[in-house]
């Protein structure tokens, strides 16, 4: 597969390039699921071999664009010789209208491969876009919107992407990359002085340690044990302004529970570090994107 011109929009600096083996492996997934045994029976019924079409990934309404690389190797595991032309950089916003992309080839692989670019574009691009107002709602603050481990199972990475493309922030990847000592974990332990010692003890000197409190007691002992974060869970405005100034700095804060676009500035505005949502990966509305046949 070779592009037919660069993007015309440059990504923006912030973003990650996502592990091509990564990508590859769940494109081809999904196109196995979708070709079944027998493959595309439709386009194989309906359309000559020698078939060729010219068609665009076009933007039905406004949003952020994710995921065009899944557009990409869908298309180029049908058919390498498609030729594939980014138009819109990933973390662009879109209007409705827009032309993200143009592929050019057999139609045969075009329109086999259009349902499973089009479910991971579109998907990714809803995370993105979803993101994206969020962290316009709290632009004038310093507080920034993060994701959760609230993933779709085996596309964690690729969400988490797409919430930086949105102009968000990443959480952890998983269980094995940060200590965060919620209130069951607390429960065993018998106190978050303890709960926090224990981490202390275990974890590696790279490894940061947030511990989650809903009450401002629980906040003030967790003080003592100098945590990187702290995770004020399901807290009012008011309540946060008072952790901000317990914290006085010394930890990061993170505000969770209870967000959402009418309350989120509110939330930023107490002077918290981070905004957590796990409604940004778990809920986000796909953007809606389609793919156009220009020239059949």
């Amino acid at each position: 597969m070779t592009d037919a011109s660069k993007p015309t929009t440059p990504a923006p600096a912030y973003l990650p390039e996502l592990p091509r083996l990564l990508v590859d492996r769940a494109v081809e997934a999904a196109l196995l699921e979708d070709l079944g045994r027998a493959g595309d029976i439709t386009a194989q019924a309906t359309l000559p071999p020698d078939a060729k079409a010219i068609a665009a990934f076009v933007a039905r309404k406004p949003g952020v664009s994710a995921g065009i690389d899944f557009a990409r190797r869908a298309m180029a595991m049908m058919d390498p010789a498609i030729r594939f032309s980014t138009l819109i950089a990933d973390g662009t916003r879109l209007a409705p209208g827009d032309v993200i992309a143009r592929v050019e080839g057999s139609a045969r692989a075009v329109l086999s491969a259009e349902r499973v670019a089009l479910n991971f574009l579109g998907h990714l691009s809803g995370v993105a876009s979803a993101t994206r107002m969020f962290a316009d709602e709290i632009a004038h603050t310093k507080a920034k919107i993060v994701c959760t481990r609230k993933t779709t199972p085996g596309l964690r990475a690729f969400e988490k992407y797409a919430v930086k493309c949105g102009g968000g922030a990443n959480h952890r990847f998983g269980l094995d990359d940060a200590v965060l000592i919620k209130d069951n974990h607390i429960a065993v332990c018998g106190s978050v002085a303890e709960a926090i010692r224990r981490a202390r003890a275990f974890a590696g000197h790279l490894v940061k340690i947030e511990v989650e409190v809903d009450r401002l007691d629980q906040l003030v002992e967790a003080m003592t044990e100098r945590p990187d974060a702290v995770l004020l869970d399901n807290m009012g405005p008011d309540t946060l302004r008072q952790a901000v100034k317990i914290v006085a700095g010394r930890a990061a804060t993170e505000a969770s529970g209870g967000v959402g676009l009418d309350t989120v500035k509110a939330i930023a505005e107490t002077g918290v570090d981070l905004i957590s949502s796990g409604w940004i990966t778990h809920s986000a509305p796909v953007l809606d994107i389609g793919l156009d046949i220009e020239i059949g």
